[in-house]
């Protein structure tokens, strides 16, 4: 269940501006303020099967978005790619300075990651 409301935050977050006003309203309210259908359609003044639906075409769009242009995905290896050349650059400064193969590797590593996130 956590892991639905955390892919569809962004997804909001990285193509929510494309979606309805109404889905924008009803996507925040649910996923963000966490109110349920049937508050929701008492504020909005519609059906709870009317929230519910507006809700699945929006969800619908934000994954059709991502299918699509795979921003999300391609913040997410972008930040594990980074993770990894953090944890490598520590690597290296905490390498004894005589062990100079060792920092030739872990600076090739390196350059292999920058060359996937380009």
């Amino acid at each position: 269940m956590y892991e639905k409301i955390v892919q569809i935050a962004l997804l909001f977050d990285f193509y929510g501006q494309l979606l309805t006003e109404k889905q924008i309203e009803m996507i925040d309210m649910y996923y963000n303020n966490d109110l349920s259908l049937s508050e929701i359609s008492e504020q909005l003044g519609i059906s709870r099967q009317g929230v519910y639906d507006t809700l699945k075409r929006a969800e619908k769009t934000l994954f059709e978005y991502e299918d699509k242009l795979g921003l999300v995905n391609r913040f997410l290896m972008q930040k594990e790619g980074l993770s990894s050349i953090n944890e490598m650059l520590n690597t290296i400064l905490a390498a004894d300075e005589n062990n100079v193969a060792s920092i030739k590797n872990k600076i090739a590593d390196i350059k292999v990651y920058i060359e996937k996130l380009i």
